[in-house]
């Protein structure tokens, strides 16, 4: 049976406020991506996502971001190498200190783009992933879209796996639609199913020029705080079930 893994950002608290419906999405998801402090979450959230993962048997996931609460992690920042390990480092810490069992650690918003494009980037994340690491005794998988993260985890001896994304819009390159621009979001139910489904049996995910983008995922990620997130992560089980597709953690 063919099987793939759902992840979804989540533990994303801000001020104490949750912005998405996390009791509802870990329900459905088998990966969890939780906010570690940089761009959203605190102690408090943190042990909530932990718990909630447990309780659903989902897999926890750091992630990390740039120090950057007040734009949500999504403004690139210009912070050196050394520095930017330390800060993930943190980040990776407080969450397995918050009683995460660390499966993988996927960079968030600007920093996700960041490790694709910049080599310096990426190796500073990487550098911190395999700290910790090494202080578990196991490596953490880094999960993410192919650049230059995918050198620099082989580097460290970290494995990287490639995830693809349901709810945002992707250009005839294969990058992300950017979120100033039109398409940059999915909010159709049945489209972002339909598109999960493909995306298994055929390898495919449709640009919004058209065209088809060759991508091979062992994850699909939804947004927990897009517009009908739980909506659309319900939609996205249902229609993997009723192709036999089964969804589970592959960490």
């Amino acid at each position: 049976m063919a099987s793939i893994d759902l992840n979804a950002d989540l533990g994303e608290t801000v001020d104490g406020a949750p912005t998405a419906d996390d009791e509802a999405m870990f329900a459905v998801v088998s990966s969890a991506s939780v906010a570690c402090g940089g761009h959203a979450g605190d102690a408090a959230s943190m042990t909530d996502a932990v718990r909630r993962a447990a309780a659903r048997g989902v897999a926890v996931g750091a992630h990390p971001s740039f120090l950057d609460r007040a734009g949500f992690g999504r403004v690139a920042l210009a912070v050196p190498p050394t520095l930017l390990r330390e800060q993930v480092r943190e980040q990776l810490v407080a969450l397995a200190e918050a009683g995460a069992d660390l499966r993988y650690v996927k960079p968030h918003g600007a920093l996700y783009h960041a490790v694709s494009a910049q080599l310096e980037a990426a190796n500073a994340v990487a550098a911190a992933v395999a700290d910790v690491s090494h202080d578990l005794g196991r490596p953490l998988p880094v999960l993410g879209m192919p650049g230059a993260i995918v050198d620099a985890a082989a580097a460290q001896g970290l494995p990287f796996v490639v995830e693809a994304f349901l709810d945002r819009g992707y250009l005839p390159s294969g990058s992300l639609v950017p979120r100033t621009e039109p398409g940059a979001l999915l909010h159709d139910a049945d489209r972002v199913a339909a598109r999960a489904v493909t995306l298994v049996r055929d390898g495919v995910v449709e640009a919004v020029d058209g065209s088809a983008i060759r991508v091979q995922p062992a994850s699909l990620c939804l947004h927990g705080d897009t517009v009908g997130s739980v909506a659309m992560a319900r939609a996205v089980r249902a229609a993997l079930d009723a192709a036999g597709i089964a969804v589970r953690a592959p960490w």
